[in-house]
Parts: C-alpha cells; structure tokens; sequence
C-alpha cells in the first residue's frame, strides 16, 4: 500500500516530536548537579532526579559531583623559621556546595584549591621552628584549614579537612636530632636514678631511726622493769628484815639464827661459785658450821641475858666460864681461840 504525502508528513512530525522529547528529558543521578544554560546564560540547577528541559533552547553546562573529594598535596620544599630545609606533603578534602558558583566562579576547580593548599602551606610552615613543626601538625593542619577554607568560600565550595601527611627534615639533620634525643634521654635517666638514690637514702635514714627510736624505747622499758623488779625486790627484803626485826624484838631468837644462818650460807655458795683460782681457809664442815651458828645463838642470849632459851633453840652445849670481859667486845669474829688450826673450832666445841 502506497502512503500518501500528508501520512508522511504526519509521521515525520511525531518522530521529531518524541525526539524533542527525549532530548528535554534528563536523569541526574544522585550525589550529582547539573547546570542549566540558555542560549549560553545559567538559568537553573538541576538536582538529582527526572527533568524536563526545552531542547534546542535549554542545555546542560556543567556537572558538579556534590560529594566530598580528596585531592593530593605533591611533596614541595619548605623553609622553616629557624632556616631548615624540609620536604612536606598531604592531602586535602574539599566539597562542593553551591554547583553554580563552583561551575562559574573558577576556572578548574580541583586545580585553584590545590595550588591554594600548597602555597598557603609553604606560608604557615615557613612561620614555625622546626621543632614546632614536628611536634604541632594539629596547629598547622587547624590554621592551614581556616586559611584555605575562607579563599575557597566564594567558589561554592567547603575544605572539610587539611592534613601534613608526611614531614622529612635533611638526613644530617635527622641525625642531630637523634643524638640530641639520646642526650635528653641519658639526662633524664641520670635525674631519675639519682633521684631514686635520695629517695633511698631518705628511706634508709628514716628506717634507722625509727629502729633506734625502738631500741631506745627497748632499753627505757627494760630499765623500767628493771628498776620495778629491783624495787619489789628491795620491798621483799625490807619486808623480811622488817619480819625478823619484829621477831627479834619479841625475843625469837630463833629468828635471828635462821637470818644469820642464811646469810652465812648464801655468802658460802656465792665463793664456792666464784671462777678464780683461790686457797680459802673457811669452815666448810658440816660441824664447823653448825658451830659457827651456836656462837651466833650465844649472841642472841648475850642480847637478851634475862629471857630463858626457848625450845626451838639449837642444842648447843654449855660453853665453860669465859675470862673476864676485856675493853675490846667479843664474839665468833675476835674471841680467843688458844688451839687454833687451819679450820676454827666453833664455840661450844
């Protein structure tokens, strides 16, 4: 069948219609804004979805990615304050915000932020001593953010972030500072050990005076007790003397037969344990002693001449008639003895 010219020409119009129509129709993918141009002027933005433009009339001009973007700093030389010569490098993360002003404000975008970052970098470095500038990146990375982020501003555009990835200071250098490093740390240590030194004196100083604060405090409470025990003692044997004065005056004279008795005898033990060497000439039998207390007993009846002997007295026998009483007092200690020996003869014997 043969197609007349007006069918054609109907079906010609509708074929260039939808391509009108297909050429107005534009998807913007999301993270994405596209500008609109007319007849090469911006009339609007087109945000991420389905458009319709005007073909022949309206045309996209640019396509901004709205994502936040890295761009890489090259390594370049920088001069410190303290005139150090050292090679920095890093990164910077920018954003677009405004498309429009990012589209028409700049020539090369990603270009201009860069040799920004990079000059300003060269400017707050070179402010700084170098050991500063190793030891403050967070001070350069904040003042080199602030200023690049104000110059980008106009352009639509945020710097989130500026980091010094890498600082390398000459090789000489390098060494200096490590040997300084070592210095510093073999001074610390030095510090700290003769530090730990006094702190060890102290301590040892302090322990040895509270041991002899403890000894001294030994010593007073054992001459405390000392003295106590002495003075019970002392209380004891005047308690006991006071006892035999009191049965002496009554007339006991068994009383003080028994005092003398063991005095006599104590003193007798006292020099056998003695550990010299010594020839003693003493009355050491059984016999002897027991006369030596019956001239003790004659004593206690020359004391008291009017009692009658008691029951309780020592059976001494009755001594012969003594010649008269001369000015010198007499008794077991100066009394004449005619026969004497190497041992004494008691009274009585």
């Amino acid at each position: 069948m043969v197609l007349s010219g007006l069918t054609l020409f109907v079906i010609a119009l509708l074929i260039f219609a939808l391509a009108l129509v297909l050429l107005g129709v534009r998807t913007v993918a999301q993270g994405q804004e596209w500008t609109v141009e007319r007849f090469g002027r911006y009339t609007r933005t087109l945000q991420p979805g389905l458009h319709l433009i005007l073909p022949l009339v309206d045309r996209i001009g640019r396509k901004q990615s709205m994502m936040e973007t890295v761009l890489d700093v090259p390594s370049q030389e920088v001069i410190t304050r303290d005139n150090a010569m050292v090679t920095a490098d890093g990164v910077v993360f920018f954003q677009v915000i405004d498309a429009a002003k990012a589209s028409y404000e700049v020539n090369n975008l990603e270009l201009a932020i860069l040799n920004l970052t990079m000059t300003n970098t060269r400017t707050v470095m070179g402010s700084m001593d170098l050991d500063e500038l190793l030891s403050q990146r967070d001070q350069i990375n904040a003042r080199l953010l602030g200023v690049v982020d104000e110059a980008t501003s106009p352009w639509g555009v945020k710097v989130t972030r500026i980091e010094i990835r890498d600082i390398q200071p000459p090789r000489d250098l390098v060494d200096s500072m490590a040997r300084q490093m070592k210095a510093e740390r073999d001074r610390r240590a030095s510090i700290l050990e003769a530090e730990g030194q006094r702190q060890a004196a102290i301590l040892r100083a302090e322990g040895a005076k509270q041991a002899a604060i403890l000894q001294a405090e030994g010593r007073r409470e054992a001459a405390f007790r000392d003295a106590e025990a002495r003075e019970r003692s002392a209380q004891a044997e005047a308690e006991a003397t006071r006892l035999v004065s009191d049965a002496i005056a009554g007339g006991s004279v068994q009383a003080i037969n028994y005092f003398v008795a063991q005095r006599y005898m104590d003193a007798l033990t006292a020099v056998a344990a003695a550990p010299n060497q010594k020839v003693l000439f003493m009355p050491l039998e059984a016999a002897n002693v027991i006369g030596a207390i019956g001239g003790i007993a004659e004593i206690a009846r020359e004391a008291f001449p009017n009692r009658p002997p008691s029951s309780g007295t020592s059976s001494v026998p009755p001594q012969a008639p003594r010649p008269p009483a001369t000015d010198a007092p007499r008794g077991p200690w100066n009394r004449e003895e005619p026969n004497r020996s190497d041992a004494p003869t008691p009274p009585g014997s």
